[in-house]
């Protein structure tokens, strides 16, 4: 139970940071692009950046060493869904919301509001909540049958997304944010069922559709949280991140692979979880409107 507490707060380190490092890249892409070829470079008719405009994102410093943070997470998360109930070690890898509030206020100017500050105490309250009533973790089994709704799910969220939100454009990010979670979470999943593992059979590991599953949830969660970092605010997408990579997988834990709490406090677990998805909602809504406005500065003089 430590060691999987350990590396699901280091997770949430990485992840923070990663996002906040690539939410810089970004928009320093956007930037510069805007200030070449004028306001409206690099994004499609709906408003939205285009896939030139996030690519050349991706290729920014800050973007490269964010994207080795999430990497680093990404092993530490799996670790730790090994380790600790799927309802306990997501949410505090969703954690990494707070990180990136706080480290939004000193690399990207952002000004937190009351409530948004209100929303990410309550986060916090919410962990020690889940911390307190966890028990064991349950098994790593499920039928061959989930391992391919995995996958099938996995293609459908990424696939149909990209679609979605590119047809939203800028109005998007909210959206991009929350299937970019749910992406993350098919990961979570998937890394909690994948066979060849224990013990290790790499004939097993390839064969297994959960593997796929894993690969193109968080390749393609990774592509729509950029997308919602360009579009939008760092911290609402993140927020909404937060509750699609948490909700699902919590919910799965629990109904086939046997988490559960601590004998009596069911509702302590349940509240906490319950808590933590609101607290992250709040965060989403406070935050969807919020502009940076060192940003806005930069590029009004850029485009002088």
């Amino acid at each position: 139970m430590i060691l999987g507490l350990v590396t699901a707060v280091a997770a949430s380190a990485c992840y923070g940071i990663g996002s906040v490092l690539q939410a810089v890249g970004s928009r320093r892409s956007a930037r510069e692009e805007a200030a070449a070829n004028g306001r409206s470079a690099g994004v499609t008719e709906h408003g939205g950046p285009n896939l030139s405009s996030t690519a050349k994102a991706a290729v920014t410093w800050e973007f490269i060493l964010g994207t080795v943070l999430d990497l680093i997470g990404f092993g530490l998360g799996a670790l730790a869904a090994r380790l600790l109930p799927l309802f306990l070690s997501q949410t505090i890898i969703s954690a990494n919301l707070v990180v990136t509030a706080v480290l939004s206020i000193k690399l990207l100017g952002i000004r937190l509001k009351r409530p948004e500050w209100a929303s990410i105490a309550i986060l916090c309250a919410a962990l020690v909540l889940l911390a307190v009533a966890a028990g064991p973790e349950g098994g790593h089994h499920a039928a061959m049958a989930v391992h391919w709704w995995l996958l099938g799910a996995s293609i459908a969220i990424i696939g149909g997304g990209a679609l979605i939100v590119r047809l939203l454009g800028a109005s998007g990010a909210i959206v991009a944010g929350l299937l970019s979670g749910l992406g993350f979470g098919a990961l979570g999943v998937g890394v909690r069922i994948l066979n060849g593992i224990e013990p290790f059979d790499l004939g097993k590991l390839l064969s297994d559709p959960a593997l796929y599953a894993i690969l193109i949830g968080g390749i393609g969660g990774m592509y729509l949280h950029t997308i919602a970092l360009q579009i939008g605010s760092v911290n609402g997408a993140t927020a909404a991140l937060v509750v699609g990579e948490t909700v699902i997988p919590g919910a799965v834990g629990v109904i086939w692979l046997g988490d559960s709490s601590r004998a009596g406090l069911g509702w302590l677990a349940a509240f906490g979880f319950v808590l933590a998805v609101v607290s992250a909602v709040g965060v989403a809504y406070y935050g969807q409107g919020e502009q940076d406005l060192s940003e806005e500065a930069e590029l009004t003089s850029a485009l002088k």
